[in-house]
């Protein structure tokens, strides 16, 4: 049991989890016996543990342990201990060649350096990278020979750290298969108010989320309205949990081979899709066995 736990999530946390296990499995054993090198990647690894809110109760608030993090992530829904993103990929068998796990927060990276002892056999092939996950990715994707190479990248951020420029280098690798929580209704939502009068550092946000600033045309339209002083004008949000999800798949299409057409809504205990979690898919050879096991798990 880790001494700072991760805190983080209810329901919709083990279940983001138990969907990524369930592909890496699959993944291993499809490659097992071809030529590539394979590495699990994790960008955000956190602690490599997930741990319930109701069972650190003992560690002080939960608001100090994550500063910044919207309440709405802080749920109460009560579960038992489960293992981490981190932790999951270091079980599954067959096993990778690499593990990478990317984590800037200094007492979180403290937390996975201890995988290292609990899992010895693979200590030689973790890497710990205490980096920001944008710029590290970034030079991962542009800077290494991919053609002998093949990897699994979780991108499980907070929020919206994820910049579309990281996205598009992962895509550009067509070598690399992509599970990445989109924060559908934890900010994109929240930041698109109704009249369109969106705040400057909202705006560059979704920008850099986005890649450009296409969004703002397909989620506001023009509102027509008449009354005693003639006719009336004004932007409206059209925008809603399905089609912000519908434009985040498209956009994803734009840098992938293959994008999964039903990316899985995570609700929290109010019913609220917090996250979306999204696939995608690089490399046109192995595109069908990988969207035929991904689109099965968030069937599923």
């Amino acid at each position: 049991m880790p001494t700072t736990p991760h805190l983080f999530g209810g329901d919709w946390t083990a279940e983001k989890l138990n969907m990524v296990k369930r592909y890496l499995a699959s993944y291993t054993t499809a490659l097992k016996n071809q030529p590539f090198r394979t590495a699990y990647i994790d960008a955000f690894a956190g602690t490599g543990y997930h741990t319930p809110r109701r069972q650190a109760k003992s560690t002080g608030p939960v608001q100090a342990s994550l500063p910044g993090i919207p309440p709405e992530l802080l749920e109460k829904d009560s579960q038992e201990f489960i293992d981490g993103s981190a932790r999951i990929a270091l079980q599954v068998e067959p096993r990778f060649h690499k593990y990478i796990f990317i984590e800037n927060n200094p007492g979180r990276f403290a937390e996975l350096e201890k995988l290292k002892d609990e899992f010895p056999d693979k200590r030689n092939d973790i890497a710990l990278e205490p980096a920001d996950a944008n710029a590290y990715l970034q030079d991962l994707c542009y800077n290494r020979n991919w053609k002998t190479r093949r990897a699994v990248l979780f991108l499980d951020p907070y929020g919206m750290q994820v910049e579309w420029k990281t996205i598009q280098a992962i895509g550009e690798t067509k070598a690399i298969d992509l599970w990445i929580l989109f924060p559908l209704g934890m900010a994109v939502n929240r930041m698109l108010t109704k009249d369109g009068e969106i705040d400057d550092t909202w705006r560059r946000k979704l920008d850099i989320m986005f890649g450009d600033a296409g969004w703002y045309d397909e989620f506001y339209k023009e509102s027509v309205s008449h009354d005693l002083f003639g006719v009336k004008t004004q932007l409206k949000k059209v925008a809603n949990f399905d089609s912000i999800g519908q434009y985040f798949v498209r956009r994803l299409k734009t840098v992938f081979y293959q994008v999964a057409e039903n990316p899985r809504p995570l609700y929290n205990s109010r019913n609220v899709p917090l996250f979306m979690l999204c696939f995608a898919v690089g490399n046109a050879k192995g595109a069908p066995i990988a969207m035929r096991i991904a689109n099965y798990i968030l069937q599923s």
